[in-house]
């Protein structure tokens, strides 16, 4: 198949530091090529793809120096260019919520838009309503909640190489939060958590300039104050499996409706159990007792994280590889495209179909459902 993958200009593609969507994204393409698609990524020039790259942009916006910029304007920019080769392609696959739809509906039944953010926002019912041609993936059943009503095609999980990260068989006993420092990933929880339990706790996070109050006024101190914490700040892809593949557990300790939550995968790659508060996307992607622990309430959060060092780490890497490998992940989208293609009407079958109609048709396709 010839698919686009439109991603969005914020952050590289991957990201150089924090950053969700366009890391999913690089893992997306790159899984589409080795599974021997043709495959087009727009995004931005510094992208490190095995995809055709088309560059929308010289650089990603968040680390741009330039003290002026518009990322309407780029995205913008960046839609024209795939509308430009809209024929060009059997699928195009955007991750840029919802703008592309007013300037793609007559291209509607081509697309397949993954939604990556929450969605119990005030305005997003209208547009949803407004375009219903659009098709949708959700990055988890939960996220879905807010607009029952939308045109979802399925539920795609995330996914990520299983080379990345490296298996840790033993932790060096400290606890890990790994993330954005802002009110509704509760870093304050991790801190007592840690605090209760006499264990030293690693905090890598980054520090939004929306959330810079938040941080100077209730986490700082609390970082400040206590021997038990260690705040080391933003860090990148290369030096996460040393970071999660040394705790004990990874602290999850969110208060909002999570549509995922990747720094959790990235821990059970590295066989590092996951402590996370039952919200949001966690009972989909965390295994009670097998992967990690759900807790409701502090004190269950406590006792869970003093048992973390009792489940197997073998086993953690093992489900990760099953459920959340980049290649589970593209399979998965393969399955969607396919049925897109298969409803479009009057579609022409993908050429590989065409020249050798005899083959099965699960080989034929070849994206098979992984559990």
């Amino acid at each position: 198949m010839k698919i686009a993958q439109v991603t969005p200009l914020y952050e590289a593609v991957p990201p150089r530091l924090y950053g969700g969507t366009e890391r999913v994204v690089a893992h997306l393409t790159d899984a589409l090529v080795d599974l021997g698609h043709d495959i087009t990524l727009f995004a931005s020039a510094e992208a490190e793809t095995r995809a055709r790259l088309i560059p929308v942009r010289d650089q990603a916006i968040r680390l741009d120096p330039a003290p002026l910029k518009s990322d309407l304007a780029a995205h913008m920019t960046m839609l024209a260019e795939v509308l430009k080769r809209a024929d060009d392609f059997d699928v195009i696959h955007f991750h840029t919520d919802m703008i592309h739809f007013p300037f793609f509906e007559r291209f509607a039944d081509k697309t397949l838009t993954t939604l990556h953010g929450r969605l119990d926002l005030k305005d997003l019912p209208g547009v949803y309503e407004r375009w219903p041609r659009f098709g949708l993936v959700s990055i988890s059943d939960d996220q879905r909640r807010p607009l029952p009503f939308a045109n979802w095609k399925a539920t795609v999980h995330h996914g990520m190489p299983s080379d990345l990260y490296t298996f840790s068989p033993k932790s060096e006993g400290y606890l890990a939060f790994l993330g954005r420092i802002s009110p509704e990933k509760r870093p304050d929880r991790a801190i007592e958590i840690a605090t209760k339990l006499g264990k030293p706790l690693k905090m890598a996070a980054k520090v939004d300039a929306a959330d810079k109050a938040y941080w100077e006024t209730v986490i700082k101190p609390m970082v400040d104050g206590n021997a038990l914490v260690e705040f080391i700040g933003e860090i990148g892809d290369h030096q996460k499996p040393a970071f999660l593949g040394g705790a004990e557990a990874l602290l999850f300790p969110i208060d909002w409706p999570e549509p995922f939550g990747l720094v959790m995968i990235e821990a059970m790659a590295c066989g590092t159990p996951v402590i996370a508060f039952r919200c949001g996307s966690t009972p989909e992607v965390i295994e009670d007792g097998q992967t990690g622990f759900l807790v409701e309430t502090m004190e269950q959060a406590v006792a869970a994280a003093s048992r973390a060092h009792l489940l197997d780490r073998e086993a953690i890497r093992a489900r990760f590889e099953l459920r959340f490998s980049a290649t589970a992940m593209a399979r998965r989208y393969l399955d969607v495209y396919g049925d897109l293609l298969a409803r479009r009407p009057f579609a022409e079958a993908p050429l590989a179909e065409v020249v050798t109609p005899l083959r099965p048709l699960e080989e034929d396709r070849s994206f098979a459902a992984i559990a």
